[in-house]
């Protein structure tokens, strides 16, 4: 893969010297990428590719190969083995690790710091200071001074966000040096003017009904934003603009950004504004994404649902809604006619039409796009005509309008909203439609015959068969081995349908004689092997429709781009990221030729949307310009120094060195303990292993079956945000957690850690209740605590706040052992601490059978239970005891004459059973079961003593 000339600038920028590369969005910021891969992919090295997908890894790795390089990089996850990873370590080359599997590594010493030659971050905007690929480049920061990093982002608005969070970003990656690549950079503009592809922009008018729906639309929404503004007197006013609700969710995100720190103290109608707006942004895109019947059939889903109606914040009753439903509803049966002409019916009129259902004339007012996409294609086709090479790319906004389109140019207007209609909208009713026609119809030469679908020149419609066609998803429409949809009929479309019958005979035999005489050409066919190019139209010329948002491979479309090979790209929806892509794409192949059609509503908010995010992006860059300019970040920012202030592991000293020089010539005044906490394995997803690590705590990361964090040998911590939190409460796993805590410790802690960025409140005002139900949260919690005294709960707003809070709880506390934390298990016997008689925890364990057995007896609870334990040895003895001893160890008569009863009386009657065998000899049931000194019940013979003669 060759580069381009402002490519090759870029690349020996980043490769001479370390440094954060912020490049435009489709500038080609992966073919960089491949190009660093390819250069470092040699055993010699060894360098780790983090913040990577799966798609981009398996991208990346298939154009290496392409390029025939050896050895290939290779991606390290959970299925590699500990010692196969330390082999593959070892061998060098180009690895993909993943976060946690690097953490990991990192900490225990599996691979060799020293001989890393350095580290490719991916999508760098992402790196903030608690996210783990920081907490990686820290690591080996600590240990490799010579290694490079170098790190690539192409998302220059997300720099905008916060107070210097380019310069935070760039402390977090350890690098000093800036490189920024717009569009509008000379290098790029003078390439792109000498190589750029032929551009057809086509500027479009809606419909006078479209205009009057889209005024209506920023009305409602311009009257919900003064509504939130006066409710809410703390929000920034600025953000909240009609012209912010046109970009994606760009307002919404705005709203709840300054919003969600105080969500659980607004009224119910500001959160259901808030989800108003949501709905009203959503109802822009389908204006002009979508036809008129979905757009109205939409639209009658909000008014006839009645708890859309009942939870609406007001908008669906203002004057400007009222417009915007009757003007959707004019795109499909048309101004209504005058009452005068109705009144000159005869009686006569009047009672045969009162016997014959309604009719309804339909207008069905097809979509502008269309018919200049019918055009564009006919003069495509009459320009290539028997032309293979002249193949065609569109490129809609998503699935559903790919869909759509291909249902178009397939069957045309006519079909397809007729057939709409009346999946949707027509309830049975009979109605008159006027047939539209014109040059720019397909359905004026697109017929349905024979079961097979006929195109232009009456060569066939064919799907291309073999590789990876669309598959049918939830709710689509059931597809029959002709291709088209089976759709359910009502009986008046039957007998509609049967009364055309005898016509699609005729055309039938007439379309079969044409295409008898024209054989069909073979040498036509592209295999297109994109996974989601589902919408492929093999025709003269071939032609391949394909969504840009909505893939899950973000590859998706590149790739279908370039083996494709288009003369012709349709742009149904403009979106920058692809038109930068096609500019790339033609400077790449300057002798192909490429032509650009741009389909776009003049006065629309999707020329507003287009436009204001070119705005976006230019004013992003113009700010990162100037502060590159005047930013200044220390020599020693890049941790290559030992004195760097990025690796100091004090709290107390955030932006200065760890060593004070005033003090003993640079001695540490008071040199502080090491400390250490027990981490397990899977809590390395979160971000607190990191914080915790930064205040100078040591990480060792166990595999614990008990507990997620062990902060001393009493304390054991079980980790739970809001939502596992829910989710273990409503299962019982946090009540099996919670005993095996209390078991092997001797303070369990339960901690609750909420989203910084959201209100620091376990339930709304509105899901409180003052009734306690087992569906209520806070009973849960209640009921919880009341089961297990032992246990505390603790309450974090943020990981910064829990790390601090585990250094408070270690403070002047023995060290946890990890052997010991590793071998606690849930086995109940041969397993864990419990066989080690030397173990400190041993002395204090007892046995759970029993235990949890006695607890279950009448009379028995939390507290006195430990009454029995301490002086009663067995059950056979506990048999054996009278209801006077009983009363005496329990201290409460009640509670004894319960288990006394419970043991010694028949069910249901009064008489007194006899002993089980062996209750009168303590030998049968004693020393069998227990663990320390043969006591069934656990403890020490000294300790009954004690007990009874108190």
């Amino acid at each position: 893969m060759s580069l381009l000339e402002y490519e090759n600038e870029m690349f020996l920028d980043a490769f001479h010297e370390d440094g954060l590369l912020v490049v435009a969005r489709g500038l080609g910021i992966e073919r960089l990428m491949i190009n660093f891969v390819k250069l470092y992919c040699d055993p010699g090295n060894l360098v780790l590719v983090i913040n990577t997908s799966n798609y981009e890894e398996e991208h990346l790795i298939t154009e290496v190969e392409k390029a025939d390089v050896k050895p290939l990089p290779r991606v390290i996850t959970n299925e590699c083995g500990t010692n196969e990873r330390q082999g593959v370590y070892m061998q060098g080359g180009v690895l993909f690790v993943s976060s946690r599997i690097l953490v990991v590594d990192l900490l225990t010493g599996r691979i060799p710091v020293n001989l890393v030659t350095g580290i490719i971050v991916n999508k760098a905007h992402k790196i903030i200071d608690s996210c783990q690929e920081a907490f990686i480049l820290r690591l080996y920061r600590q240990k490799n001074k010579k290694g490079f990093i170098k790190a690539f982002s192409d998302h220059p608005q997300a720099f905008a966000a916060g107070l210097c969070k380019l310069e935070r970003v760039m402390r977090n990656l350890f690098v000093r040096k800036l490189y920024l690549w717009p569009r509008f950079h000379a290098s790029v503009l003078a390439l792109m003017d000498r190589l750029k592809p032929e551009v057809v922009e086509l500027q479009l008018t809606m419909t006078p009904s479209m205009v009057a729906i889209q005024m209506a639309i920023l009305d409602v929404i311009a009257a919900c934003i003064k509504e939130v503004k006066q409710s809410n007197s703390a929000l920034d006013i600025d953000e909240l603009t009609v012209e912010n609700s046109i970009g994606k969710m760009s307002l919404n995100q705005a709203i709840r950004r300054q919003l969600d720190p105080v969500w659980h103290q607004l009224s119910a109608k500001t959160k259901q504004i808030v989800s108003d707006l949501k709905l009203l942004q959503m109802l822009l895109f389908y204006l002009t994404q979508y036809d008129c019947v979905t757009f109205y059939n939409f639209l009658k889903t909000l008014r006839g649902n009645e708890r859309s109606v009942a939870n609406n914040s007001g908008w669906l009753f203002l004057e400007a809604a009222e417009s915007m439903f009757v003007h959707a509803k004019r795109r499909i049966y048309g101004t209504p006619k005058d009452s005068k002409s109705k009144k000159q019916k005869t009686e006569q009129e009047k009672t045969s039409s009162s016997t014959k259902p309604e009719e309804k004339e339909l207008i069905l007012e097809e979509s502008p796009k269309w018919r200049m996409l019918s055009e564009i294609l006919e003069e495509i086709r009459q320009e290539n005509t028997g032309d293979p090479a002249g193949r065609v790319l569109i490129c809609a906004s998503d699935d559903r309008t790919c869909s759509q389109l291909k249902e178009y140019l397939i069957d045309g207007s006519y079909s397809l909203l007729h057939r709409l209609y009346l999946k949707t909208l027509s309830q049975g009713q009979m109605f008159t439609a006027t047939k539209p026609t014109g040059r720019g119809d397909p359905s004026t030469r697109c017929r349905e015959t024979g079961g097979r679908e006929r195109g232009r020149g009456g060569r066939p419609w064919r799907k291309r068969e073999g590789g990876t066609g669309r598959k049918r998803k939830l709710g689509e429409e059931e597809v029959g081995d002709d291709g088209k949809k089976k759709e359910e009929l009502t009986l008046t479309q039957m007998a509609r349908k049967m009364t055309a019958g005898k016509e699609e005979e005729e055309e039938e035999e007439e379309d079969e004689n044409e295409s008898s005489s024209k054989p069909e050409e073979d040498g036509d066919v592209i295999e297109i092997t994109s996974v989601e190019a589902y919408y492929n139209i093999e025709t003269t010329p071939i032609t391949v429709i394909h969504p840009l948002h909505g893939c899950k491979d973000p590859y998706s479309l590149s790739k279908t781009l370039h083996e494709l090979e288009p003369r012709y790209v349709i742009l149904y929806d403009a979106e920058i990221q692809f038109v930068r892509q096609l500019e790339v794409f033609k400077a790449c192949r300057p002798d192909l030729p490429l032509r650009v059609y741009f389909l776009m509503y003049s006065g629309s908010t999707e020329e507003q949307k287009y436009l204001t995010s070119l705005r976006h992006e230019k004013e992003a860059f113009e700010n990162l310009i100037k502060e590159k300019s005047t930013m200044v970040l220390p020599q020693e920012v890049d941790g290559r120094s030992e004195d760097a202030p990025q690796l100091s592991r004090d709290p107390s000293l955030p932006s200065a060195s760890a060593v004070n020089t005033r003090v003993a010539g640079g001695q540490a005044s008071n040199p502080k303990k090491e400390k250490k906490v027990i981490v397990d394995m899977r809590e390395f997803r979160s971000e607190l292993p990191s914080l915790i690590h930064k205040r100078g705590i040591d990480i060792e990361p166990v595999t614990l079956e008990v507990g997620d964090y062990i902060l001393t040998p009493d304390i054991c911590v079980e980790r739970k945000s809001i939502s596992d939190l829910i989710g273990s409460l409503a299962s019982g796993r946090l009540y099996n957690q919670a005993v095996a805590m209390t078991r092997f410790y001797k303070r369990p802690v339960l901690l609750i850690e909420f989203n910084p960025n959201k209100s620091f409140a376990l339930q709304t005002q509105s899901t409180m209740s003052n009734e306690i139900s087992y569906q209520n949260l806070s009973s849960k919690l209640t009921l919880l605590t009341l089961h297990f005294p032992k246990l505390r709960i603790l309450w974090c707003p943020s990981p910064h706040a829990t790390a601090e809070l585990f250094e408070d709880l270690k403070t002047g506390r023995a060290e946890p052992d990890a052997a010991v934390a590793a071998s606690i298990t849930l086995e109940e016997e041969g397993g864990g601490a419990g066989t080690d008689e030397a173990s400190p925890l041993t002395k204090q364990k007892y046995n759970h059978g029993p235990y949890d057995m006695l607890l279950k007896l009448p009379g028995i609870n939390t507290r006195n239970c430990w009454r029995i334990m301490r002086n009663v040895q067995d059950f056979a003895e506990l048999v054996s005891l009278s209801e006077e001893k009983l009363a005496t160890i329990l201290d409460h008569q009640g509670n004894a004459k319960f288990l006394w009863d419970f043991l010694h009386k028949e069910r249901g009657g009064e008489g007194e059973t006899t002993a089980p065998k062996g209750a009168g000899r303590p030998g049968a049931s004693r020393g069998r079961f227990g663990r320390g000194g043969g006591r069934m019940f656990g403890g020490s013979r000294g300790s009954r003593g004690s007990g009874r003669g108190r």
